[in-house]
């Protein structure tokens, strides 16, 4: 369908064929005719679909009549997640708006001077197209206003909430008028893009393009596999020196890989630039302005240019590390073969990264070749899914595979069973609780001796009794102990039911109930027999003055 099929305005038409564009592309068809008349939209297309036009052109068109508020703020807020993707969406802007009277745009990114965005803010703008990270530090500073804002758009959404930027766009929201249009474009509307989504739009109209991308057959993708580091620098020197190669993104899982990458292969004489977040934006903005003269050959960058990056000589992506998301995959080979052209895009993969590979092939549909390099074939096999220990799988009854030869602690030359240990002598078991033939009945305890009871370590050690020892007596000590070879008092045969018995009780107990015993002097009244000593005079409840004295004596 033509662009001048949607209901756009002439002075827009005009741009969009200036910018050689004359047909529209689904998702354009769709979204632009339902955002012309104001309502919320959930979108869901995949990358290189048209959306940035999708929304930028019925957003434009608002700006033909004039505000119903008057101010300096702006009239459409885009929101991105990567600083790349708001400069190529802030030059759409300008593109399709160049035919409007006094069209201004801003862009607010990290990275980039405060000073350029301050005086572009300070002057009436129309369209402003920011990161959440640098627009709150805006709004908290005071130095934006949103009374006059009509329209709200989230692009890319997903990647937004997956770099955790939920709150930021929360609380930029609730700063917006809530009347308003919303405009929500994302890979996904599930899950918490979802819920986003209702908190945020009000009888929104869902339009799904694909809700599973599928990649386009103009981008051959290959996949090699890698013995190691130095065999994937190895293919990567192959395949940058091809003839078929003009220009090339490499894609690498961290910032220092990314640094390291490209010293490679500068020394190796290739025109190769870094690009990762924590490079200021102008250094960005230079790496992307070098690669779109063509004065890069091989640009190294992380996700950060997985998204916004439209440079036409770009003829191969090559993943150096596979993304961890299958959704990141997606993205990065889009950065070739757009608007039609024609791409390559070669994957490294470790011997262990078969899963990893297989959720690509999952989420995109495709199969990927396997291909090799002349010269440059792995010498080891690919595991497929996950590994299997030794290279080999393994059954329930099979024997475990290690380190060398499992063994048993002592060299035991025949398999313990469990619980085939030694018995520990007479001594009482925690697991043995039960019934025993040799325990006497439980009112049979014997009597505890009258001598005095010092220290329980100094007392002597118990001799053999020819009485059997009950379940609950404590066992005899072992020669280990100290003051095993003390003499030890004879025990007296006791009658625990006699009467004689139970009068001797009663006299003990009265005895230790006439003496008087001060605050915690516990366990150290004399007993029938024993007089007090000296210390146990002074901790008397006559002579105390309080707690504190007790831990003064």
């Amino acid at each position: 369908m033509s662009f001048s099929e949607l209901g756009l305005d002439p002075l827009i038409l005009k741009s969009v064929r200036d910018a050689g564009y004359e047909t529209a592309t689904p998702v354009q068809v769709q979204a632009i005719p339902a955002a012309l008349t104001g309502r919320d939209l959930l979108v869901s297309s995949h990358t290189g679909s048209g959306k940035t036009a999708a929304f930028i052109l019925p957003s434009i068109q608002r700006m033909l009549a004039e505000p119903a508020v008057k101010g300096m703020g702006p009239r459409v807020l885009v929101l991105t997640p990567t600083r790349e993707l708001a400069l190529q969406v802030e030059k759409a802007a300008i593109t399709y708006g160049k035919e409007l009277r006094r069209f201004r745009t801003a862009c607010l990114v990290g990275g980039a001077p405060y000073g350029l965005q301050l005086k572009r803010l300070s002057q009436p703008v129309d369209v402003v197209v920011a990161t959440p990270g640098r627009l709150i530090d805006h709004l908290e500073r005071g130095k934006i206003d949103f009374s006059r804002l009509e329209v709200l758009v989230l692009d890319e959404a997903d990647r937004m909430l997956d770099m955790g930027f939920v709150d930021d766009i929360k609380a930029i929201a609730a700063r917006c008028p809530k009347v308003r249009q919303t405009l929500l474009f994302s890979a996904t509307l599930d899950g918490v893009v979802g819920n986003l989504a209702r908190e945020l739009t009000q009888d929104a109209l869902r339009i799904e393009i694909a809700a599973v991308p599928v990649q386009e057959s103009k981008i051959e993708q290959r996949l090699l596999f890698a013995d190691n580091m130095d065999h994937k620098n190895r293919l990567l020197d192959a395949l940058l020196r091809n003839v078929e190669m003009t220009q090339a993104i490499v894609f690498a899982a961290t910032k220092r890989s990314t640094e390291e990458i490209s010293d490679l292969l500068s020394e190796s004489g290739f025109a190769s630039d870094a690009l990762h977040g924590d490079m200021q934006q102008g250094q960005r903005n230079r790496a992307l302005q070098r690669l779109r003269e063509g004065r890069t050959k091989v640009l190294v960058a992380t996700d950060v240019a997985a998204r916004g990056i439209d440079v036409a000589g770009i003829s191969h992506v090559i993943n150096f590390d596979l993304p961890r998301q299958a959704e990141d995959y997606v993205h990065r080979i889009g950065r070739t073969g757009r608007a039609g052209r024609t791409g390559i895009a070669v994957s490294f993969a470790g011997m262990r990264e078969g899963g990893l590979v297989k959720n690509i092939e999952r989420y995109t549909g495709n199969r990927i070749e396997v291909h090799t390099l002349p010269g440059l074939e792995p010498t080891q096999k690919p595991a497929s899914g996950r590994p299997a220990s030794a290279g080999r799988p393994r059954g329930n009854g099979a024997p475990r595979s290690g380190f060398g030869e499992k063994r048993s602690f002592g060299e035991r030359s025949e398999p313990r069973s469990y619980g085939d240990r030694p018995p520990r002598g007479d001594s009482r078991d925690n697991r043995d609780r039960g019934y025993r033939a040799d325990a006497r009945p439980g009112g049979d305890r014997p009597a505890r001796s009258d001598a005095p009871r010092g220290n329980r370590f100094e007392q002597a050690a118990r001799g053999p009794s020819d009485v059997p020892r009950m379940t609950g007596d404590r066992p005899p000590r072992n020669e280990g102990y100290r003051g095993a070879t003390a003499a030890v008092a004879p025990k007296t045969e006791v009658n625990g039911n006699s009467v004689e018995y139970w009068e001797k009780r009663e006299r003990e107990a009265k005895a230790r109930a006439a003496t008087p015993r001060g605050y915690g002097d516990r366990g150290n009244a004399a007993r029938p027999g024993q007089p007090r000593g000296p210390a146990n005079e002074n901790r008397g409840g006559a002579n105390r003055v309080g707690v504190r004295g007790r831990f003064k004596d």
